[in-house]
């Protein structure tokens, strides 16, 4: 299937690890002009280092999403050097866990600051420009937590939630004017974040990595954890016209763990 994104211009934040590095390798390999958004110089040397070879040489920016002025510097640094953006993927932010008895105020305010206004302000910096010219798409990378209450995952579940409304209000507010908003809800993923978590917990259990991850995945209908590649090739689709008729949509992608409607 020719998803028909050469030359289109794409900005991917929190793109130097994980879901995000693996979304813009993809459409890398799709022939697209990439930005590569992250707060951290030497992530983004080492993402850039590992891209495959394009006609399109990718750019990279450092730019912390929590802070509407660099997401609006992140947008002119764009425009001026790849032209007009023509879709953005949120992959930026994750909120910290927390046991019940220890969250107070700045957790909350935390979990907002890192996965909601994270992909807030680039899409207010970006959605009003799509709109002028009558397309765009935006993808948001959310989380299944916020479909599914964990006592441990309150703030960054409640973050979660509110992400999923602002997608699909945004995508009914600015599906007059051509640009589509979307998101994905990823359940386990292999990262480098849950295999840091593996290794937290063979260290609290006694357990062996290997014996918490089969564990992990037998609960999971398909048996396995997504891969980032997994995560980034249903994004590329979402921003391609193929979708083109998909709009305010939350694609589960938890491997059939989250039995629900």
């Amino acid at each position: 299937m020719n998803l028909m994104l050469d030359n289109k211009v794409v900005v991917v934040t929190g793109a130097s690890k994980g879901i995000g590095y693996a979304c813009a390798e993809a459409f890398v390999r799709e022939g697209a002009k990439v930005a590569l958004v992250s707060r951290n110089q030497s992530n983004l040397d080492a993402a850039l280092a590992m891209l495959p070879g394009s006609h399109h040489a990718p750019i990279a920016i450092v730019a912390d999403m929590t802070h509407a002025a660099d997401a609006a510097r992140m947008v002119v640094d764009v425009e001026s050097t790849l032209g007009a953006i023509d879709v953005l993927v949120n992959s930026a932010g994750a909120a910290k866990r927390y046991p019940p008895a220890e969250l107070d105020a700045a957790s909350w305010h935390d979990a907002m600051d890192a996965k909601f206004f994270s992909c807030i302000h680039p899409v207010d910096a970006v959605i009003r420009k799509m709109a002028a010219r009558g397309q765009g798409a935006i993808v948001n990378i959310i989380g299944a937590g916020g479909k599914t209450a964990s006592p441990v995952h309150l703030p960054g579940g409640s973050a979660n939630a509110a992400l999923m409304l602002a997608t699909v209000g945004l995508a009914a507010a600015y599906g007059p004017s051509g640009v589509r908003v979307n998101g994905i809800n990823p359940g386990g993923t292999l990262t480098g974040r849950m295999k840091e978590g593996l290794q937290a917990e063979a260290r609290m259990t006694g357990l062996a990595e290997s014996e918490l991850l089969l564990r992990l995945q037998a609960r999971i209908p398909l048996r396995r954890l997504a891969t980032p590649e997994d995560i980034a090739r249903v994004a590329v689709f979402l921003a391609s016209d193929q979708a083109s008729y998909v709009t305010g949509a939350i694609v589960p992608m938890d491997g059939g763990a989250g039995s629900v409607i």
